[in-house]
Order: structure tokens, then sequence, then C-alpha cells
């Protein structure tokens, strides 16, 4: 496995056996285990629930800990809720929220920190760690601008941007890709 992005779902066990029937620490264990004993490219979502998940203390915890236990490079990504299924009567979260945690993570030393199921470029762009300057612009899935060397560097600078990547080819953008499934095999 070369990449694996886990789901943080929240930061207390007590959502995690609320919400989710588990508990933080095997999922705390886990990422550490990815990031420090194998060569798997790791990162973080966490999908922030009005009223459940994103109360500042809890970003604050989350993002500290995310520093000090796996580093500053591992990309942490704050999505947005949308009502659906078991929880219809949780409003969506609002982008402010994620911004607001993005901050939190960013003052917690967190380098690659993003906002995500909204539109919001500045929260879904790459900067680089040295210079500041946007390498690589996104808003949603539409990519923007690309200023990446196929090292992994700087357009701009030169500095090492945390990352695995290759040439950049066209980008690939919100559309879709249909599936045709009378093509598909399946052996039995």
């Amino acid at each position: 496995m070369d990449a694996a992005n886990v789901d943080l779902k929240g930061f207390t066990d007590h959502f995690y056996y609320k919400l989710c029937g588990g508990h933080l620490q095997p999922v705390l264990e886990t990422l550490e285990y990815l990031v420090k004993e194998t060569s798997v490219w790791t990162e973080i979502t966490t999908l922030l629930i009005p009223g459940q998940n994103d109360a500042d203390a809890e970003i604050e915890a989350e993002c500290a800990w995310i520093a000090q236990h796996l580093g500053r490079d591992v990309p942490l990504h704050f999505s947005a809720f949308h009502p659906d299924w078991k929880m219809l009567d949780v409003p969506a979260t609002p982008p402010a929220t994620l911004a607001r945690a993005r901050d939190i993570a960013r003052r917690a030393g967190l380098r690659y920190v993003y906002t995500g199921n909204v539109h919001d470029t500045e929260g879904g762009s790459t900067y680089c760690a040295a210079c500041g300057k946007a390498v690589i612009v996104r808003d949603w899935y539409d990519i923007r601008a690309y200023h990446v060397t196929e090292s992994g560097a700087c357009a701009f600078c030169g500095a090492a941007i945390a990352g695995r990547y290759g040439k950049f080819g066209k980008p690939f953008g919100p559309r879709r890709i249909p599936v045709r499934l009378s093509e598909a095999r399946t052996s039995a």
C-alpha cells in the first residue's frame, strides 16, 4: 500500500463510543504505526459535525497530538458534514467552522492543513512551508495551478514539499468518469 487516508472521527473517546461504537485509542495507535513504522504516505481526515466534535478545545487537542506524535508534515483535512441518513437533524458544517479549525491547526504548527467538502481555494490549496507561496491551487477537485517539481520541490524556492510526487499530467478536475457495468469482468 502506497498511501492511506485515515478518518480521525473526533478526539474524545466519548465521541467515538457514542457516535461510532468504537474507541479513539486504536485509531491513534494505527496512525502512529503507519507514520512511524511503515513507508505508507498517511493523511488524516476529520469530518467536523456541528455540536459533536467541532469545539475549539477538541480541535486544539487533536492538532497538538498530531504535531507531537506524527509530525508537522502529516496532512490534515477538515471536511464539512452534510445532513444525511441517520443524522438528518444536524445542520451542515458552516465554512467558517472549517476555516477556524484550519487556523487552529496552523497555529499548532501543522504545515499541510486543508478544508474539504466546500469551495475554499485558500483552504484547499497546498503552500510551501519555506516561502509560503501556493504550490498547488485547488478549488474542491479542480486543480487550478501546480508549482511542484517532479522531485517534490517548490518550483518557486526549491524547498521540499512533503508528499509523493511525479510528473503532473492534465488535471482530472470535478468531472465524472463513467463506469460501464456491462464491461466489468468478474472472476468466480
